[in-house]
Order: structure tokens, then sequence, then C-alpha cells
């Protein structure tokens, strides 16, 4: 059987993904920037969640440079691009996100197509659907979502004022994506996964992602809660997501947004959840938000994927109290200043 790629195999999804699909007894290749520094890494999160690291291969290549793509695809029929640039602090010049995250985008799809792969299934983001607010509905702040009810056949509008970086990076890879599918994708096909904000255990100890949120709370370094609203989906999910769409053959051409079933939730909602199933370990977290007015309570639907794919999302209390449960596993938590 053909080997799987998956790049930016060091990441917090990615590494999920990984172990899911070597659980399954597929053999998998996956992408670091640097071998040196990454593949311990890889391996050591996917033997922590529970796999053989005997069917992964690491190579490198960057996202930024067309070097080490061609033969990263060799051989792949399935391609998850999982990888996409996030730093650390917000950029002062947008291109310095936008540009590598568009860019590589289209080298993993060019280099999946030369290789004769029959499916990318690319990770984007709700970032990428709805953070432009609707006429009509409610306003609210660029950097986060507008109010409303979103479901895949929304879009974030690159051009909207104010727009933060992040999320303008992540419609604009996603609509090269698509546009380059139509014009330049032969027989390669493209299906979108759409996650909102991700939780859930990690299993390295660079999270950079939503749950890095649940550490700050729990280390007091979020002494008043920020008045914005937000779905939840557990990682563990959305590696399932991947693997369903890469498997269902109706998933070709199609977006799917990752969502927990529910209500979205607030931060000061998940710091009295965090109180109220930790006690003191969470003493830390705010009791008070920010000064404003309520937030919007946007909807954002998981139809298609229940329908189309027979996903099923974990709760959202779920999710977040096992964050916390490896967070603290992994000896992550920290005591604030």
């Amino acid at each position: 059987m053909n080997p799987v790629l998956v790049t930016g195999g060091s990441g917090y999804l990615a590494t999920h993904l990984i172990t899911e699909l070597l659980r399954q007894g597929r053999e998998v290749r996956t992408t670091v920037r640097s071998t040196t520094a990454r593949e311990e890494t890889v391996r050591a999160a996917v033997r922590r969640g529970g796999a053989d690291d005997a069917g992964l291969e690491v190579v490198a290549a960057d996202l930024t440079a067309d070097d080490g793509w061609a033969a990263a695809a060799t051989g792949c029929a399935e391609v998850h691009h999982v990888a996409s640039p996030l730093p650390a602090a917000r950029p002062e010049d947008p291109d310095a996100l936008i540009v590598p995250a568009r860019d590589g985008a289209l080298r993993v799809l060019r280099a999946a197509r030369d290789a004769g792969a029959r499916r990318v299934v690319l990770t984007s983001s709700f970032a990428a659907v709805g953070y432009t607010p609707k006429p009509g509905v409610g306003g609210a702040d660029a950097d986060r979502a507008g109010a409303g009810d979103w479901t895949e056949d929304d879009w974030t509008d690159p051009d909207t004022p104010g727009l933060a970086p992040y999320p303008r990076s992540k419609a604009a890879a996603e609509r090269a994506a698509w546009d380059w599918a139509e014009r330049e994708g032969g027989g390669t096909e493209l299906v979108v996964v759409n996650p909102t904000g991700v939780f859930g255990p990690t299993l390295t100890t660079d999270i950079r992602s939503s749950a890095e949120l649940v550490k700050t709370m729990l280390e007091g370094g979020m002494p008043v809660a920020p008045r914005h609203r937000f779905g939840v989906v557990d990682v563990r999910d959305v590696a399932e997501l991947h693997v369903r769409a890469m498997a269902a053959p109706e998933a070709a051409g199609l977006r799917f947004l990752a969502v927990a079933d529910g209500p979205t939730t607030s931060f000061l909602e998940v710091a009295a959840l965090l109180r109220r199933r930790f006690g003191a370990l969470a003493d830390r977290a705010p009791t008070r938000e920010a000064p404003g007015e309520e937030p919007p309570r946007l909807v954002i639907r998981n139809d298609r994927a229940r329908a189309l794919l027979g996903w099923r999302p974990r709760p959202v209390e779920t999710t977040l109290v096992e964050t916390v449960e490896s967070l603290r596993a992994m000896g992550m938590l920290h005591a604030a200043d």
C-alpha cells in the first residue's frame, strides 16, 4: 500500500493524524522543516499516542521553498496538508503570514498532482469562513468572527477592513487552493477541513494552538476574559475528519466545518467550567469579562460532516477537561508569578 503524506508532522493536529493513520495500519511519510531538530519529536509523539512509529518516515521540506516537496510526495496517492505558518506574535507585515500560507499550499498541491495523488485534504480554518460580518446581522471586531449562522457556503473576504493577518492568510490560502484545483488540479481532487478553535490532548510539549489558551487561564495569564464567542472542536475529531474526508468519494470538491455540537462558548464560560471541574487547579482562571457589549452568539453548522461523512464530534466539556488532564500529565502547567 502506498504511504500517506502528512505535512507539518511535528504539529498539534498532525501528530494526532499521523498516530491515527499508523493505528489503522497505514504507512505514513511526514514532512518537517528539519529532521535533525524535529524527527525525534514526531516519533516520541506518535509513541505517546499509542502507535508504533516503525511505519513512519520523516523527511525535510519547508513551505517557503521548493526543495524536498517532489520527493516527499513521490508514491503518495493521499496527501493531508496540515502544515501552516503560525507565528508566536502578530507580524507587522501581513504578507509575512499570507505569502507563506498561500505559496506553501500551492507547493504541496503541485507536488501532489505531479506525483499522481488522487486527493489532497487541506486543513484550513473557520477563519476562512466566518470572519467577515454578515450584512444586517450585527457587527463584530474584524479580528473575530461576525455574528450569524455559518455554513461551508460562507467565506471570509480577505479584504475585510481591519482583518487580522491570520484569518486573512487562511482565507487567501484556501481561495488560492480552490482556484488552483479548478485550473491546474488535473486528476487530483481537493477537500478542505475548516476547524474552529482546536482543543484536546496534546502529544507534544509545543502546542501553539487554541489549547494554549487553557494553559494561560490556569496559570493566571488571563486575569480578565476577552469578550468573544467561538466554536470548539477536539483535535482527535479533526484528525478523524481528515481520515473520513480522504476516504469518502462523495467528499471530493467540498469543504467541511469541524465544530462540536451545540452553541458556541466564551472565554468566561470556559473559565467557569475549569473552576467547576478542577477546583484549586483553576483558581487563577478569570472570573470577569472585559468591558463591552455582549459578544454575538454565532451559530456554526457541522451538518455536512455529520450527514455526509458520519462524523460525530466529542462534547465540548469532554474536550476541555481532557485538554487540562493532558497538560497536567505532560508536566506543562506551572504556577504563575
